[in-house]
């Protein structure tokens, strides 16, 4: 695939299909089941096409489906270049990719490169002894120098390192047990992952995003770091100077010769670490996908605005950013940033929606987030099979913490609230398989699913497939620049969009009361382009917005 030529527009910002695009991620064993075995599939997607086209969207994420013990749910790989059997062949991958490019959907490839399953072959290899080929494609400590510097692991509460008495020594995993590191320092290594990229690039992917890049690098002298410094997990253990060469290896071998882009998980703990992943002469990576709101629900919404001003300020004439409030990795969307409750889930997810559809970057949507999916109560922790909320449970056992407490917190923010199956219509497990689903579906389904929502024009995903319309429609909404009006509101995130002489306003109320807002840019309202609700409230130059309301407005 020859790479596009790019223009510069007024900003100077280039101008690409992968900017301009919209992206949905799918967690494919949640999302359609085709075959009735309670997991969802390649089949199932294909099955679902037509939707996925519905929506508008022009990008598809979908979570890793490779050969994997499925330890963490895929994100432990045992062979890269074959799929996991429960998602289906590599004929029905290549009918379900070219079903998705028939359509105006490119594909984004989950590449987990930072570690394998200790099931690929390489780690068997490297296990089986010293002297082995293959035992420098992960991070080894021999038993004989005693045990290895402390490092933090966030899924074992026990540590990063594992004792294996195959060869009296230790292996390094930043992860689970069954997630050993591969040694980016072995340039073996390395041409390993470009040949395995290559090989999905030949096949017709359209993007890479690499999972936990940014930690991938490390010092191999592996010096003493100090324990109790957990929360600053990226400062410690990612952006290791070298992984910069790395990654223009990565781009000089693969990226530049096809017409895709990769984002790395995670882009370091700074500003310049993100530009120093994702400016377009660093030919390095081309998207910066940053956690600095991740916890950001928990902030007033003046400092919610002032993060996402920061990084806008910061990118506004180099580099790209991704525009997300959710994943499988956190809980819903409407749970965390919104209203659950009956009352207001509708509008403030469909607010929460406006907000990353009019934002400068790419959009990542979730699924289920165009729907208003909420979390699941799981309030024992004999309901959970996530890898990080078991050893989560574990740490907090072995640190003696207040259960009661650390049970509240992980059935609010446990990935496991995002991973539920896919609400598709009142029907027994909500449409998503005609057997006993993987993971149980929540209990609203008969409330909050497709079938029913695409017959109400006023629903949540009405409401996104009509935003995800403007934005496609007008470019100012992609590369224009961004403004923020009104900072010290606690209430209302205002902001304009202006590109070559068109401009619009986005006014955003983040609460469950009628809230106003006092500007000179209200004089200038043109036409209402968006509004979740049938009506506008203005005064001369102030403007009351109804809970969750969201409006976006061209102006003169």
């Amino acid at each position: 695939m020859k790479k596009e030529n790019k223009v510069k527009n007024s900003i100077d910002i280039s101008k690409t299909w992968w900017k301009e695009g919209v992206l949905y991620q799918i967690y494919p064993q949640s999302f359609k089941d085709s075959d009735g075995d309670g997991f969802g599939d390649f089949k199932g997607v294909i099955e679902k096409l037509d939707y996925l086209e519905s929506l508008g969207i022009t990008m598809v994420w979908m979570n890793p489906f490779f050969e994997s013990p499925m330890v963490d749910n895929g994100y432990d790989v045992s062979d890269y270049r074959v799929i996991q059997p429960r998602y289906g062949s590599m004929e029905d991958f290549q009918n379900m990719l070219d079903g998705m490019h028939k359509r105006g959907i490119k594909l984004v490839l989950d590449v987990v490169v930072n570690h394998s399953s200790n099931e690929h072959d390489w780690f068997k290899q490297s296990r089986s002894s010293r002297d082995n080929p293959y035992r420098e494609y992960y991070h080894w400590w021999p038993a004989e120098k005693g045990e290895p510097p402390f490092r933090h692991s966030l899924f074992d509460p026990e540590g990063a390192w594992t004792y294996d008495e195959q060869t009296n020594a230790y292996y390094l995993h930043y992860f689970a047990a069954a997630q050993p590191d591969l040694n980016w320092e072995n340039s073996k290594v390395r041409y390993e992952v470009y040949d395995i990229m290559k090989f999905w690039a030949e096949k017709g992917v359209d993007g890479f995003r690499m999972d936990a890049f940014q930690y991938a690098s490390k010092d191999t002298i592996f010096p003493e770091w100090p324990k109790g410094h957990e929360e600053e997990y990226d400062k410690w253990y990612g952006m290791n100077p070298p992984l910069h060469g790395y990654l223009n290896e990565m781009y000089n071998e693969v990226i530049s010769k096809y017409d895709i882009f990769a984002v790395a998980e995670g882009a370091g703990t700074t500003l310049q670490d993100a530009h120093d992943i994702v400016d377009a002469d660093r030919n390095e990576l081309q998207m910066a996908y940053h956690f600095d709101y991740v916890g950001s629900d928990q902030l007033k919404l003046t400092d919610f605005k002032a993060i996402f001003t920061k990084w806008d300020t910061s990118f506004a004439e180099e580099g790209w950013l991704s525009i997300f409030l959710s994943n499988h990795d956190n809980s819903r969307l409407v749970n965390r940033f919104g209203n659950s409750s009956p009352e207001y889930r509708t509008v403030s997810a469909q607010m929460l929606n406006t907000f990353m559809l009019s934002m400068r970057g790419t959009p990542y949507t979730y699924f289920g987030d165009e729907l208003g999916m909420t979390n699941i109560d799981m309030p024992s922790i004999e309901e959970y099979v996530d890898v990080s909320a078991l050893g989560d449970y574990k740490r907090a056992v072995k640190e003696g913490k207040d259960l009661g407490e650390f049970m509240k917190n992980l059935n609010f923010y446990s990935r496991e609230n995002s991973r539920t199956p896919m609400q598709w219509n009142d029907s027994k497990n909500a449409g998503f398989t005609t057997t006993t689903p993987w993971k149980k579906v929540n209990p609203d389904y008969k409330d909050i699913n497709v079938a029913k929502q695409e017959k109400d024009p006023t629903s949540v995903l009405n409401h996104f497939r009509k935003m995800v319309k403007l934005r496609n429609e007008n470019k100012v909404l992609v590369y224009g620049k961004y403004e923020l009006l009104d900072k010290n509101n606690e209430d209302i995130y205002a902001y304009t969009r202006v590109l070559d002489g068109k401009k619009m306003l986005v006014l955003l109320n983040f609460t469950d009361h009628d809230s106003s807002i006092t500007s000179p840019q209200i004089q200038q309202l043109a036409e209402i382009q968006i509004n979740n609700y049938n009506s506008l409230a203005i005064n001369n130059h102030t403007i009351t917005l109804k809970p969750y309301q969201a409006v976006i407005v061209s102006l003169n």
